[in-house]
């Protein structure tokens, strides 16, 4: 019984562990970008844009299965998978799980970039997506 409990109090301190927000994200991608690069000067939406419309030398850019606005749905490009919209205001489990943004990042960028994504770029493309779910040009 101890044991149970034990179990469940570690899963649910794992849990709240990945629990972030947006603004928790980008403070962490912030704090990274700075180490890498101390002249860092902030993140840009309009670099995120360029981003995550251009192709990076791989077949797909990340509109390719995301589309080009993030507040709506899309559809992955080999599967057919259909994708939840990535900005928060229309889809209110992005960018909520520390983990999983770390997940999809890795996964995706090595898709689009053939690599790893820096912090910079993780921090650009989320400026991206939350300007575009605040009703801003996406």
């Amino acid at each position: 019984m101890k044991r149970m409990i034990l179990c469940g109090a570690l899963s649910a301190a794992l849990h709240c562990a990945q629990a972030a927000t947006p603004a928790e994200l980008l403070a962490g991608y912030e704090a990274q970008a700075r180490k890498a690069d101390p002249a860092f000067a902030g993140f840009s939406a309009e670099r995120g844009q360029r981003l995550f419309t251009a192709r990076h030398g791989g077949e797909w850019s990340c509109a390719t299965c995301h589309g080009n606005d993030p507040t709506g749905a899309g559809k992955h490009a080999r599967t057919g998978k259909s994708i939840a919209a990535l900005a928060p205001t229309t889809n209110p489990q992005r960018f909520s799980d520390a983990a999983k943004v770390e997940k999809w990042f890795r996964r995706n960028c090595k898709d689009v970039l053939l690599r790893e994504c820096t912090a910079l770029e993780k921090g650009d493309v989320m400026a991206f997506v939350l300007r575009a779910g605040a009703g801003s040009q996406p």
